[in-house]
């Protein structure tokens, strides 16, 4: 695929900017860093994933392209990402219904165990590239920019723009700690990543036909409670799964005695984990904390 003389609006710096981006910090451009392994991009079957794909095909440079199966994956999603050339599909040792159960608890907005273990694996030593926007969160527009590098230690942490020269040779030195998060389309708006993908003839997640803002993991606790509803009216048997994991989650907690007064059954745990009890934020007070 070339690069062809294309604008988003008018202004081509978007496409060029994001493809500079990937290619400042591409190990084969540097000798003292063309034995590290290529960039690992980070493919979840998504719209912003997609425009990632394409744009490191653009650049040119190495890459692996891996999508890491959560379990929870809607089925759309599944078959879409199978459709992906050269797309690695890394699963996990563990299910989701197994995690719960290990965990000995169901995710919650504040613990967020599944991120980790299931979606969030992969990638540690390699220089990752994400579809992370600013538009998808005013928190991230406010915290983040167009280049993350999260060393060992929290307090290291190193965010700066990916134009900025001196930064880019500090970065390089210290390449081998820690995991390195490039977002190079940080800054594109919902529009343009639909017009890149229109340009380039990709229709994207079947989902997004289907009325889907957002593609992701069916009963994801981040998602709003009408969202996760949604979803388990089209998809019923992942409601009846996370119910049988829910029902030996109790099994477990009752042998060790913890198990909370309110919860009999899976179907009470399965209750409390979608209820929405402060409807004008879309948060349940009760996940604030597990008992």
């Amino acid at each position: 695929m070339a690069l062809i003389e294309y604008t988003l609006e008018g202004k081509i710096d978007k496409v060029k900017t994001a493809i500079e981006r990937i290619k400042l910090f591409d190990p084969s451009q540097s000798e003292s860093l063309q034995d590290l392994a290529p960039y690992y991009v980070a493919y979840s079957g998504g719209k912003d994933s997609d425009v990632l794909r394409i744009l490191f095909e653009l650049s040119g440079v190495r890459y692996d392209l891996v999508h890491n199966h959560t379990t929870v994956d809607a089925p759309e999603t599944v078959y879409y990402i199978r459709t992906i050339p050269n797309v690695i599909i890394s699963r996990p040792q563990i299910s989701m219904w197994d995690l719960i159960i290990k965990k000995g608890m169901p995710p919650t907005r504040i613990v967020r165990y599944c991120c980790e273990h299931l979606k969030e694996r992969g990638g540690q030593g390699r220089f990752v590239a994400t579809g992370v926007r600013w538009a998808e969160s005013v928190n991230r527009k406010n915290n983040r920019n167009s280049l993350e590098v999260v060393t060992p230690k929290a307090k290291n942490k190193i965010v700066l723009n990916a134009d900025n020269a001196e930064n880019r040779k500090m970065i390089e030195n210290c390449i081998t700690k820690g995991k390195r998060v490039l977002n190079p389309i940080i800054d594109w708006t919902d529009a343009e990543v639909w017009e890149f993908l229109h340009h380039y003839g990709c229709r994207s997640n079947p989902l997004y036909e289907c009325g889907y803002k957002r593609v992701g993991c069916i009963g994801c606790p981040m998602a709003r409670p009408k969202l996760r509803l949604r979803d388990f009216a089209r998809y019923p048997k992942y409601q009846q799964n996370y119910i049988r994991a829910f029902d030996k989650l109790i099994d477990k907690m009752n042998e060790s005695g913890k198990a909370p007064q309110t919860w009999k059954t899976g179907q009470d745990v399965f209750d409390w984990w979608i209820a929405d009890v402060r409807k004008n934020s879309g948060a349940d007070e009760r996940q604030i904390s597990f008992f």
